[in-house]
């Protein structure tokens, strides 16, 4: 199966309810396939690889499992909806933000008979310290430490037909995240190879150069030779250079170095994501209350991401489905105005 094919039909690829060896063999054959074809030169390739991404599949069913029930998302809902009034500022924000989501349009428009879809909303989460007022005993007290939460940037990329099919979406989506922290990390290296390698041949050009204006061109244009001490340094940069390229290997060590850099990152997936459950009550202004505050309060809940990429992400989410009839039409292109600016 070619590179493109993994990306076809991702919720068949896995299910957190029916775990099977066709799965894990899949899975591992996707592996491989995503980042280096070629490792399958090296000998028990797939055997060795086995046990971290039945590693990966383990941490990925917990997580989706785990993941609370969809919940309704309309501007509808918004004024009843706690949660959604935390979320978004508007209830029309809530439609903008659909219309925005070419994944759940074409979704739509792949599956006429679908009067319901759902999706992950995933959202930006800023948590800042302020100095506000607050009610403490019949009075009004100022300048009190306050934390506010506030939600923006949100998004719906992943989709399904039904919470199930959006499920197993997630996982797949979680699982080509480590391939690319593992491809990421393998990158990395062969970068700096490649670096070594041209270092290597700039510094046997100069040298070579230094040697040729010695006694050979240099004595012929009346040109001082080369000082030594100047071959010693380039000689000795060299000699350097050729000890890292050793380190890192060639051939075959290098896709040994890169299967157990594949390894790593699937037997460890909890390094690269952590997922938690949030609970937060939240005056109508988005600040934190206690429990003991006697101040009007909501209960909030929602998930919160946090991935270990470059740059670090932090990211807010929940499942959320969606009516048809809630999408708002595609925006249609004014070719009038945008004659003027031809």
């Amino acid at each position: 199966m070619g590179i493109l094919d993994w990306f076809k039909n991702r919720p068949a690829q896995f299910d957190p309810e029916r775990v099977s060896d066709e799965m894990l063999r899949a899975a591992v054959d996707k592996a491989i396939t995503l980042t280096n074809p070629r490792l399958r030169l090296l000998p028990n390739c797939h055997k060795r690889l086995t046990p971290a991404v039945a590693t990966t599949i383990e941490f990925l069913r917990t997580l989706v499992l785990a993941l609370p029930a969809a919940r309704p998302l309309s501007s509808s809902a918004w004024a009843s909806d706690p949660a959604l009034r935390a979320f978004f500022v508007a209830p029309s924000d809530i439609p903008a933000m659909l219309g925005r989501s070419d994944n759940l349009r074409t979704l739509f428009d792949k599956f006429p008979e679908l009067d319901e879809a759902c999706l992950v909303l995933g959202m930006d989460l800023k948590e800042q310290r302020v100095f506000g007022m607050a009610l403490h005993g019949g009075m009004v007290q100022r300048d009190v430490a306050q934390t506010t939460v506030g939600f923006s940037d949100h998004r719906a990329r992943f989709c399904g037909a039904d919470e199930s099919r959006l499920r197993r979406v997630v996982g797949v989506g979680v699982s080509e995240y480590l391939l690319a922290h593992a491809l990421s990390e393998i990158g990395e290296e062969r970068v700096e190879r490649q670096e070594l390698q041209a270092s290597r041949s700039l510094t046997r050009a100069r040298l070579r150069l230094l040697k040729q204006h010695g006694p050979g061109l240099g004595s012929m244009f009346g040109e001082a030779p080369a000082a030594q001490s100047e071959q010693a340094k380039l000689e000795a940069e060299l000699l350097e250079n050729e000890r890292q390229l050793a380190a890192i290997g060639s051939g075959e060590s290098v896709l040994e170095a890169e299967l157990e850099c594949l390894e790593s990152v699937l037997d460890n997936p909890q390094r690269y994501l952590h997922v938690e459950q949030r609970h937060l009550r939240l005056s109508p202004l988005n600040v934190v209350l206690d429990e003991a505050s006697s101040d009007a309060a909501a209960d909030v809940d929602f998930s919160l991401a946090e991935l270990s990429g470059s740059p670090p992400m932090r990211r807010a989410f929940v499942l959320a489905r969606v009516a048809r009839s809630d999408l708002p039409p595609p925006k249609k292109v004014n070719f009038a105005d945008a004659g003027r600016y031809l």
